[in-house]
């Protein structure tokens, strides 16, 4: 089991940077089944001047995105270690449900499961919660390109 990457950690993981680098840390990894990760919503976020003017509110195609970013360091992980050199291309998403609004002070923790693991295709179950709520859910789908 590897754990705790830091945004460092993570940076080399993800081609990923500023501002679409949406996971801060990865809490918890276990390659071939599960990932944690959170990220810490703040008002600085460029996002929230324009979604929404006086409501911010976080997007959640973002959440979704920030979701898929953790499932990519889990399939990542998950690879061969000839399948490492390749990046993670997002490939589709199904059952995507927005549950409550992620606002500014939240902290989001993002749970992904793998469900399938073929040579080149990963799909994952994955979960945001805030404060033990679940704010957003989908499948995803990925491949190492």
């Amino acid at each position: 089991m590897e754990s705790n990457y830091d945004i460092q950690g993570i940076m080399e993981l993800l081609a990923h940077r500023y501002p679409f680098l949406l996971i801060d840390r990865v809490v918890e990894v276990i390659p071939g089944d599960k990932i944690t990760a959170l990220k810490n919503v703040t008002i600085n976020e460029p996002f929230f001047q324009g979604h929404f003017p006086g409501r911010p509110i976080m997007p959640g195609v973002l959440i979704i995105e920030a979701m898929a970013q953790a499932g990519g360091i889990l399939a990542y992980l998950s690879g061969s270690i000839e399948q490492r050199n390749r990046l993670i291309y997002f490939m589709g998403m199904d059952k995507v449900r927005f549950r409550k609004p992620v606002v500014p002070g939240d902290q989001i923790i993002f749970e992904a499961k793998i469900i399938k693991f073929r040579s080149k295709v990963v799909k994952a179950s994955g979960k945001a919660f805030v404060k033990d709520n679940v704010v957003a859910e989908a499948e995803l789908m990925a491949t190492l390109g």
